[in-house]
């Protein structure tokens, strides 16, 4: 470790613009904050940035009320820990962004877009095909969105150290709209003691984290008054009828069709030299039309169109046009991920389709293990303990939790017999703040949230013909955690950079 990441012993408790914990002292026996402040120093590219980070729990509450209705002080539920990031220096608030990130799971910390792609500090893991193996490190990163952007790290109740406090049931925040008012009230209650609220504010969301943005972005203006000026979608799930295999049910298996389409290309399983965008081109335009109208017509097709459908659906994703039709047109996506390489014993990754396994069973259906996820769980792992422990100064004896299942059964109680949706939470936010931009990022190798099935919702958000200039797509070779691929996380920098100073509205603060 270099002297740039002194050990806890060297690290100094300092006062910085973050005024944590709050003017209040809690009374005593009562959950009380818990913070680390330890000054840092790196180089990205050919800029040294200094900076702070403020590492700990802060206690959220509700406010209690007698059966009369009338205030009876604050009730702790909860600590949430975060780690937030200011960059040194002459920075006027209102002049400096600050970007709140959470990942999803639901049940997953904050880690991935922590140490993959926003931090100062990223995991050494390699790539697909090229995978580094224990005992993994840090490095800097010279891409790190701090050079234009302070940045807020936040782990849901049950995820990384946050915890329900005595007393409190953890199943309580563990379901969709709980967990949106727990992170808000965080996001809220972090702001007004950074002392933030004149900031431009921005949320980056990943996977269940985009569902949790977009139900962000309608609590926070209604409930608190608090306006974003962008959010950033990475690898998106707005509306889950795009990915939910019910028989009956038939648009998943019209939208996964472009990424099984890049992955067969990508494992060689298509004939001829042709690059990846005539590929996908082809393969949308097929799942789009002729595809998407054989499955609506249903037994209606005559046999000759059946088996033309199922040679042209093998032709463009590497399977038998014998096993297309033996699903009756329809591959789910565990029989895909088992097929496409099964005469090599291999499956391949559902969170990234570049990532390849292998099982004990050749003749399943279904892969026993996502490569993608085994591929990137022990290396973050690592690197998280390592980093909040030794180079932060943050000590707990909780075991952090990366991933966990202890959030289940997560409740979506609010959709009650209709799929999960939250599309239309972000529309009404972007009609009611017509400054919001949005900006999203998909992998063309991501079966977990397929672009194509982000796109599919994109176009049918019903946004006013003028809002539809405030989003942004952006598209990687690479999968669900894009930024594992190195030329991907360098063009996923330069992208977020640009949508930070664009939906500032002001020149961004870079050192």
């Amino acid at each position: 470790m270099s002297d740039q990441h002194p050990k806890p012993d060297d690290q100094a408790r300092v006062d910085v613009k973050v005024r944590l914990p709050g003017p209040n002292v809690p009374p005593e026996g009562e959950p009380q904050d818990e913070v680390r402040v330890t000054r840092h120093r790196i180089t990205a590219g050919r800029r040294e940035l200094a900076y702070t980070v403020t590492t700990g729990t802060l206690v959220l509450t509700e406010e209690r009320h007698s059966r009369d209705g009338e205030a009876e002080g604050l009730r702790p539920r909860a600590r949430v820990f975060f780690v937030a990031y200011a960059l040194d220096g002459d920075h006027a608030p209102r002049d400096r962004p600050v970007t709140f990130s959470f990942n999803g799971g639901p049940g997953s910390s904050s880690v991935w877009l922590h140490l993959g792609l926003l931090g100062p500090r990223r995991v050494v893991m390699g790539d697909a095909g090229a995978l580094t193996g224990p005992p993994y490190d840090l490095t800097d990163n010279a891409f790190t969105l701090l050079t234009h952007s302070d940045l807020v790290f936040i782990d849901p109740v049950s995820t990384g150290y946050s915890r329900v406090v005595d007393g409190e049931k953890p199943g309580d925040f563990h379901g969709f709209q709980k967990d949106i008012e727990s992170v808000g009230d965080f996001i809220r209650l972090w702001t007004s003691r950074a002392g933030r609220w004149l900031s431009p504010k921005f949320l980056i969301g990943e996977s269940y984290g985009t569902t949790r943005a977009a139900g962000l972005s309608g609590y926070l203006q209604e409930r608190h008054g608090l306006f974003l000026n962008g959010i950033m979608l990475i690898s998106s799930i707005l509306d889950f009828s795009t990915v939910d295999f019910t028989p009956g049910h038939d648009l998943p298996y019209v939208l996964h069709l472009p990424t099984a389409a890049a992955t067969a290309w990508y494992h060689g399983r298509l004939p001829g030299e042709r690059p990846l965008a005539e590929v996908l081109r082809e393969a949308e335009a097929f799942a789009d039309g002729e595809y998407a109208h054989a499955l609506h017509t249903g037994a209606r097709q005559g046999a000759e169109d059946r088996r033309r459908v199922a040679q042209r659906y093998a032709d463009l994703t590497g399977l038998s046009a014998e096993f297309v039709l033996r699903n009756d047109l329809r591959v789910t996506l565990a029989r895909f991920c088992k097929e496409l390489l099964r005469g090599e014993g291999r499956t391949v990754g559902r969170l990234d389709s570049r990532f390849t396994g292998r099982d004990r069973d050749d003749a399943g259906e279904s892969g026993e293990y996502d490569p993608s996820l085994s591929a990137i769980l022990g290396p973050y792992t690592a690197a998280m303990n390592h980093y909040v422990r030794v180079e932060l100064g943050y000590e707990s004896d909780l075991p952090y939790e990366i991933l966990t299942g202890r959030v289940r059964p997560w409740s979506y109680k609010e959709f009650e017999n209709r799929h999960v949706r939250v599309s239309d939470t972000l529309r009404k936010a972007m009609h009611q703040n017509p400054h919001l931009k949005v900006l999203v990022a998909s992998g063309y190798f991501d079966f977990a949230t397929p672009y194509h099935a982000t796109r599919h919702t994109l176009d049918h958000l019903q946004l006013a013909p003028e809002l539809r200039a405030n989003l942004r797509e952006a598209f990687y070779e690479a999968g669900h955690m894009m930024y594992v691929a190195p030329a991907s996380l360098a063009q996923q920098a330069t992208d977020l950079t640009d949508f930070i100073e664009w939906a500032s509205g002001r020149a961004a603060q870079a050192p």
